[in-house]
């Protein structure tokens, strides 16, 4: 796509990259037919086509609009866009460009600015989790707006972090909404690799993973975030006492973002090699399962609700299978240990709606997306669905009875003989 960049963006880092991007779209439409938001919209401006276009617009010196900022806003950011295209065109980095530009340009009205800034603000703070048991208390009383976004209060286990000292070691992000809406799964993570003779290590000053400031704008908080948790990773990836083998994400959404710190800091000469290392040692929870499997086969339990009589649809998240280009690994290891996991006969490339904050600003996209997806899971009939990031698993688990679980959960169960 031939551009000609405005003065004000030619020779910008910013402009260069966006630039080198639209240069490599070619029109074809087939992002088109696989964009969730396109598909319940029907304009060629929720599409990442027309998408594509708006941003070259700006870039090429037009004044965007609100109706600008809107379709912008409208994007999921699922990246399935990215999987389709056949000139590997990276939408992902080009609209959070985009978005940037924009939202310099366009001003949001008050009470958007205020939810976006709770949101970035809530989400991160040490507050968070305090402030959700006291929400799950209360559940009954919360308004029904909010009471999706307050998952019912997890059972009591008292099955805590393993303790045992071992030879393996990684590191293990536990993530800011995470240990608030489902503490258990962070720790079947530890007891998992734990059984498979991998010790979880956790740096204390790690926090949120930079990518709910980004995808709520404040790009430069965003970094910081980035930074500071590189800085608490750093000794233990590459000090010179006993280091990790990798660090784990249990997340999708913040695995696709840590995977991404090279490219985020490749300008800052202070953080860019150290970015660049981050990224490659990062490996979501599900790369390590076909060395887990072997270990794991003998010490699972095979009767009841725990081991292969559960059947078991998985949703694959979007950020698993087109932001990290991992698919098929998750069910294909569960059926090898015996469960009967299956993804959706149809649709199941398609986004759940949860998209990180997106179904707090787009309430009714999310929930449309959300039903679509588990009328898309219900013919396998299954006992349990089962994800890989704690958002779609809360998105998904507010509209229907069925329990939606992480598939490490699962696991942990079944190794517990629960």
């Amino acid at each position: 796509m031939q551009t000609q960049l405005a003065p004000e963006f030619a020779g910008t880092p910013e402009g260069t990259e966006a630039e080198a991007i639209l240069r490599r779209c070619v029109h074809c439409g087939f992002c088109t037919a696989t964009c969730p938001t396109y598909q319940l919209l029907g304009d060629e401006l929720d599409g990442p086509r027309g998408r594509i276009y708006l941003i070259k617009q700006v870039l090429e010196g037009a004044e965007p609009t609100r109706e600008t900022q809107l379709h912008l806003d409208r994007c999921l950011t699922c990246r399935n866009c990215e999987t389709t295209c056949p000139s590997g065109v990276e939408y992902g980095h080009l609209v959070d460009i985009g978005r940037r530009v924009v939202d310099a340009k366009v001003e949001r009205p008050a009470a958007e600015r205020r939810t976006r800034w709770l949101l970035k603000e809530g989400l991160t703070s040490p507050l968070f989790k305090p402030a959700m048991k006291l929400g799950q208390v209360f559940r009954p009383l919360v308004p029904a707006s909010l009471k999706d976004k307050v998952p019912a209060k997890p059972p009591a286990t008292a099955h805590d972090w393993p303790t045992r000292q071992l030879n393996r070691k990684v590191l293990l992000l536990l993530g800011c909404v995470q240990p608030a809406m489902a503490p258990n799964i962070n720790s079947a993570t530890a007891r998992v690799l734990d059984a498979a003779g991998i010790q979880s290590v956790v740096a204390d000053g790690a926090g949120c993973c930079g990518a709910i400031r980004e995808h709520l704008g404040d790009h430069e908080a965003a970094l910081d975030d980035m930074r500071r948790n590189i800085d608490a990773w750093w000794p233990l990836v590459a000090g010179p006492g006993e280091r990790v083998e990798a660090i784990v994400m249990n997340a999708s959404g913040c695995g696709v973002t840590v995977k991404d710190y090279g490219h985020a800091l490749s300008a800052d000469p202070a953080y860019a090699d150290k970015a660049r290392r981050i990224s490659e040692v990062t490996k979501d929870l599900s790369e390590l399962l076909p060395e887990l499997v072997p270990a794991l086969k003998g010490r699972l339990h095979r009767t009841g609700k725990a081991a292969g009589a559960t059947r078991l649809a998985f949703h694959p998240p979007c950020t698993l299978q087109h932001g990290q280009k991992l698919k098929g690994g998750v069910e294909a290891s569960l059926r090898e240990l015996g469960f009967v996991a299956d993804c959706a006969p149809t649709d199941s490339h398609l986004c759940c709606g949860s998209a990180g904050t997106y179904s707090v600003l787009q309430p009714a996209l999310s929930k449309q997306l959300r039903d679509r997806k588990l009328a898309a899971l219900a013919p396998l009939q299954a006992d349990q669905i089962v994800s890989a990031n704690i958002g779609c698993i809360q998105h998904l688990q507010s509209g229907t009875t069925q329990p939606v679980r992480h598939w490490v959960e699962v696991l942990d169960d079944a190794l517990r003989g629960v």
